[in-house]
């Protein structure tokens, strides 16, 4: 961990006390933090996944499948 002086909005931050049930400045910062990485890491896996998914076809998946399977 590392020692850091911040100038932070008071008001931000008393609110994202209040919010975050945080006790303390330290704690709601390292929150803030991890949920903003958390956030974007999810982003880019959202990105990540429609791009894939943009060339998906049902139907040809549903063939194939059923194909696997053989006849019942």
């Amino acid at each position: 961990m590392s020692m850091t002086t911040l100038d932070l909005d008071d008001d931000a931050l008393a609110a994202a006390m209040r919010l975050s049930g945080a006790r303390t400045k330290k704690e709601t910062v390292n929150l803030a933090l991890r949920e903003y990485a958390a956030r974007h890491q999810r982003i880019d896996a959202l990105e990540r996944y429609a791009e894939l998914a943009q060339d998906w076809d049902y139907e040809a998946w549903e063939r194939a499948h059923g194909a696997a399977k053989g006849p019942m």
